[in-house]
């Protein structure tokens, strides 16, 4: 489990995005520090931990689709 420190204005989602790479880790980040979950917006400077999570790899489409970016 890592850690990460607030900046102010920062939120869950873009905490997530931003430690873990995808914004819908929100509620694993939430969960990990349950004392902050009434916070919406931080002020600077707080701790927070930042779960390990399983990272669901993307499966690449065939090519032709991948490029034209058609949806599934």
């Amino acid at each position: 489990m890592g850690t990460y420190v607030t900046v102010q204005s920062d939120m869950w989602d873009a905490i997530a995005l931003r430690t873990l790479g995808d914004e819908h880790f929100m509620s694993q980040v939430m969960e990990a520090n349950y004392e902050y979950h009434k916070v919406r917006i931080f002020s600077g400077g707080i701790t927070l931990n930042i779960p390990e999570v399983a990272v669901k790899r993307r499966i690449p489409l065939v090519p032709w689709r991948d490029a034209l970016q058609l949806p599934s």
